[in-house]
């Protein structure tokens, strides 16, 4: 028996098998479909392809950009706005004729991170994905926090705390709000803080600051600070042995210097020991943890 992962992202949806012995054994990728039944065929079908390929029958796990409703078992929340409102497990399992564990991505994130990843050997585990989105998961002792409402990590959707003027009351979110986390943080929100509304891309901007560009610098100040405020808030209330950051800006090497030692300004302690890690397994790290939602002895 195998166990699979699937990353269902807005662009692409990625699979990955692991074996008995937690190793990779497949891995692959495709453009995500813009509508729901196309999501439900593709799955299926990457699915049926890799158990083909590696003569084996596995259990299925899903990390999705929002989360099921424990009321109506429908999912919400999800920027993928073609997800809402479907029953997706449902669904899945009649086309695959198996259970399947569904997750939100950033749980999926901690979970593979906290089992043999940057994380490991760590009991209490805070990931946060930084990208087109913001948002996070936990892991406390090798499980998934869901929370009673399943909405345990939904950090993005907090208000940034300790707003300046200029920044009050933020910018509107998605979600009907104004000011929230995501808002500030993901790479859209920086790339135009840098550049002027319509810009989208912020993997450049360390470079060009590096290279003396001005704009360029303040942004990311901006948004290294934004991240340290946002972070403590995560210490004072939960404390966690570690905080991990995924995603497209987790790659920005000055994160983990200078969001340290900021955020001691924040918490509401003598001292911040909390390291502040970057995810081993990259952009992998979401569909390795989707696979995680079963244990191997449930495989």
């Amino acid at each position: 028996m195998i166990r699979i992962g699937i990353d269902l992202g807005g662009t692409k949806t990625e699979i990955a098998a692991l074996g008995s012995d937690g190793r990779l054994r497949l891995r692959r990728r495709a453009p995500t479909p813009p509508d729901y039944a196309g999501v439900i065929s593709l799955i299926g079908e990457m699915v049926e392809a890799a158990e083909r390929e590696l003569g084996a029958r596995g259990t299925v796990g899903v990390g999705i950009p929002g989360s099921l409703s424990p009321s109506t078992g429908l999912v919400r929340g999800a920027n993928s706005t073609w997800l809402n409102g479907g029953r997706l497990d449902r669904d899945l399992e009649a086309r695959l004729g198996r259970p399947v564990r569904i997750s939100n991505d950033a749980n999926c994130l901690a979970m593979s991170e906290a089992a043999d990843g940057a994380a490991a050997g760590f009991h209490s585990v805070f990931a946060v994905i930084l990208g087109t989105g913001v948002g996070a998961g936990i892991v406390i002792g090798g499980r998934i926090l869901e929370g009673r409402n399943r909405i345990a990590g939904e950090w993005g959707h907090n208000p940034l705390p300790w707003m300046t003027a200029e920044e009050h009351p933020g910018p509107a979110c998605w979600c009907g709000r104004h000011g929230c986390i995501e808002t500030f943080l993901c790479g859209p929100a920086l790339a135009a803080d840098a550049d002027g509304p319509g810009a989208r891309d912020a993997g450049t901007l360390p470079a060009r600051a590096a290279a003396g560009d001005a704009r360029a610098a303040a942004a990311l100040a901006r948004h290294t600070d934004r991240l340290a405020r946002a972070l403590a808030h995560v210490i004072n209330l939960l404390d966690p042995d570690c905080i991990l950051l995924g995603g497209g800006l987790s790659n920005m090497e000055h994160l983990y210097r200078d969001v340290p030692a900021l955020w001691s300004r924040w918490v509401f302690s003598d001292r911040v020991t909390t390291p502040l890690l970057r995810a081993q397994h990259g952009d992998s790290s979401g569909v390795l943890g989707a696979a995680r939602l079963w244990d191997a002895e449930d495989a």
